[in-house]
């Protein structure tokens, strides 16, 4: 099989990962970055820590509107594939690569697979989901994380070539778990350059999300939540409100918010294993929270992974410090025989499914 993937955003990278090692030496794959995450420490630290082969393409899009960018992919892409004539486009999650990439695809009549298929929020106001369910109809091959979003995909009429693989962000979890980590020697840094030391306990935060980012009241209510805990909190800032959590911090002197530059996948998972709590927006560090059997609190209106969602392990709160930190004090039950992502064999299980359907 000669297969192009399509990756753009940074949890992209950590599942193409434990797929391009899986398929390394068994079949052709070629990597297309279309841009979408540009920042070094967003972008290049992931390839060189998750042991990815660098793109044979990057099409060096990102910024813009949703349209803006969507389209610039969307022509980059199809030229690719009309050069490289592939028998499958891979393509991962909900980001504008995505469905970029799956449109790109369906109009040149190649065959597309989606790994993370029928996860949904349940509002098309969302970008996200708008880009995971016009990419799961156009989708050749379906790959779900659990038989949750089978059933998700049966209510849409999606019945046929629908397979539950496990999560294949659990393949790489393991991954970067096995690399040995001393605190002392993690490099990184705060937003000046400086090496920081990590304390012995902390909280791990991260916010990213337009929702959560876009003005100073949500951003300012989350930061002052971490900022009463008995602990610091370790704040890895996304470049593109860095800016806004600089400001805040220095104006209402939130000394115990420690913000760092952006962190590799492997840093993130050791900071994620040896914190006390997490708070966070992201889809993909819920999940590695959950993983790692530490109790998360995810600031977001809508539930993405209702798996999560049990004895306290995951709760939501509104960006108001008084909600958060309500959710923070709730007493949480961990079983870690509970594992509904599988086996960490996700993506072998992948290619197999994609050699049975080639014949």
């Amino acid at each position: 099989m000669k297969i192009v993937t399509i990756i753009g955003a940074r949890p992209q990278f950590i599942k193409a990962a434990a797929f391009s090692r899986a398929i390394t030496g068994k079949h052709e794959e070629i990597l297309v970055h279309t841009g979408q995450h540009f920042d070094a420490n967003m972008s290049d630290v992931f390839f060189e820590e998750l042991k990815i082969p660098k793109p044979k393409y990057n099409l060096g899009i990102s910024g813009g509107t949703h349209g803006k960018m969507t389209g610039a992919m969307l022509a980059g892409i199809e030229e690719v594939l009309l050069k490289e004539k592939p028998d499958w486009v891979l393509v991962y999650g909900d980001t504008n690569s995505t469905m970029a990439g799956a449109l790109a695809a369906v109009k040149l009549g190649i065959q597309i697979a989606h790994v993370e298929s029928g996860v949904r929020m349940g509002t098309l106001s969302n970008p996200e989901e708008v880009n995971r369910v016009v990419t799961d109809h156009i989708s050749q091959i379906l790959f779900t994380p659990t038989e949750i979003e089978v059933e998700n995909l049966k209510k849409e009429g999606i019945k046929e070539h629908v397979y539950a693989v496990g999560n294949i962000m659990y393949d790489s979890f393991l991954y970067g778990s096995r690399v040995p980590w001393k605190r002392e020697e993690a490099e990184i840094f705060d937003l000046c350059g400086n090496p920081i030391v990590i304390p012995d306990q902390y909280y791990y935060l991260t916010c990213h999300r337009q929702e959560n980012t876009f003005d100073d009241q949500p951003l300012l209510e989350i930061l002052r939540a971490m900022n009463s805990l008995e602990l610091p909190t370790i704040y890895p800032v996304h470049p593109r409100n860095r800016e806004r959590a600089e400001r805040l911090c220095r104006e209402y002197q939130f000394e115990h918010v420690v913000l760092t530059q952006p962190v590799g996948y492997l840093e993130s998972i050791q900071l994620l294993k040896h914190c006390e709590k997490v708070v966070t927006d992201s889809g993909g560090l819920q999940c590695e929270a959950f993983f790692a059997g530490k109790q998360c609190v995810t600031v977001f209106d809508r539930v993405i992974w209702p798996q999560t969602m049990v004895e306290n392990r995951n709760q939501l709160a509104r960006p108001l410090a008084s909600d958060i930190l309500k959710k923070l004090g709730n007493t949480q039950k961990i079983d870690l025989g509970y594992q509904p992502f599988g086996d960490g064999r996700s993506a072998e299980r992948i290619i197999e499914i994609m050699e049975g359907e080639s014949r």
